[in-house]
């Protein structure tokens, strides 16, 4: 999986040249194309043994959007993108299979922008990743990265969570709609105990090098005083301990605060959706659908205690 340090260079040199919330902004047409190939097996194995998916024969449904990431950090660190990737926080994430994926299928991956959206506190852009077998759409993500801004609508003046903290790529902000809701508490499932080098082994795994996952010196100079997991890997944790992962044909994710390394986390769950929770504050909401009937999400008699 590439590298994200050119990347990573990139988007420090581009951003300080963008503003965010311009009048008229438009993203650019271009799509990144990646060439159909399978999964390589080796760094297939070192994600599904971090995220905690046990099934050999299926691709975790979260997979084609790591795959995706090289691509999408391109079109975002290009010149003409219009938002500063240096502060885009990773709000929320739909993703749908349109059939059962195996490692060896040879995914062509298709990445692109697909509009700006106001958003209470800035300016939210959704990122779109198709991957198809043979021509057929066979899967899709969309993601939602907000860059915060003033804004002239309530909390507009509200444009950091806390005095003077910048937010980075995957910061896990509210949820994106004008009034987020209280997330209803789900039954416990399970309760885990992340290690502070999560940031580290999961970024190994993914290509998601980020520095605000790494230790706690590099995250301290976005503002943040630990490593925060990686928002995407606490999606594929949350799927991989539901009774049936590969059975998960649709799930929607919405980031509500980050995991500070190491914590203690707990794992909720009904038969239409899941939560990370922590002591006092809820870190990810989401809901599920699955192909078969039955429990969807998770119960203590399906995953046996796992952590």
């Amino acid at each position: 999986m590439p590298h994200t340090n050119m990347t990573l260079v990139r988007a420090a040199v581009t951003s300080p040249f963008k503003k965010a919330g311009r009048p008229g902004a438009t993203v650019p047409t271009d799509r990144a194309v990646l060439p159909a190939a399978p999964a390589v097996p080796g760094r297939l194995a070192s994600y599904r043994r971090i995220c905690g998916f046990s099934e050999p024969d299926t691709l975790p449904l979260t997979y084609p959007h790591v795959l995706g990431l090289p691509p999408a950090m391109r079109l975002m660190t290009a010149r003409r993108f219009p938002l500063p990737v240096v502060g885009l926080v990773h709000t929320w994430i739909e993703i749908t299979r349109h059939r059962v994926l195996r490692p060896t299928d040879r995914l062509e991956l298709t990445v692109y922008a697909d509009g700006l959206a106001p958003h209470r506190r800035g300016t939210e852009v959704t990122m779109v990743t198709e991957a198809r077998l043979a021509g057929e759409l066979v899967w899709e993500s969309r993601s939602g990265y907000l860059s915060r801004h003033a804004t002239d609508g309530p909390g507009g003046d509200d444009a950091t969570d806390g005095p003077g903290r910048p937010d980075t790529a995957d910061a896990h902000a509210p949820s994106p709609s004008p009034t987020p809701d209280p997330a209803p508490e789900l039954p416990a499932v399970a309760e885990w105990r992340l290690p502070g080098d999560l940031g580290r082994r999961y970024g190994a795994a993914s290509g998601d090098r980020n520095p605000i996952h790494l230790y706690p010196l590099t995250a301290r100079l976005f503002g943040f005083p630990r490593a925060i997991a990686h928002g995407m890997w606490t999606v594929a944790r949350c799927l991989a301990e539901s009774p049936h992962p590969d059975e998960v044909r649709w799930v929607r994710a919405d980031f509500r605060a980050p995991v500070l390394l190491p914590a203690t986390v707990t794992y909720a769950a009904n038969p239409t959706g899941f939560q990370l929770r922590g002591a006092d504050r809820v870190h990810l909401t989401g809901r599920t659908v699955t192909d078969a009937p039955g429990p969807q999400a998770g119960s203590a008699a399906a995953t046996g205690g796992r952590s």
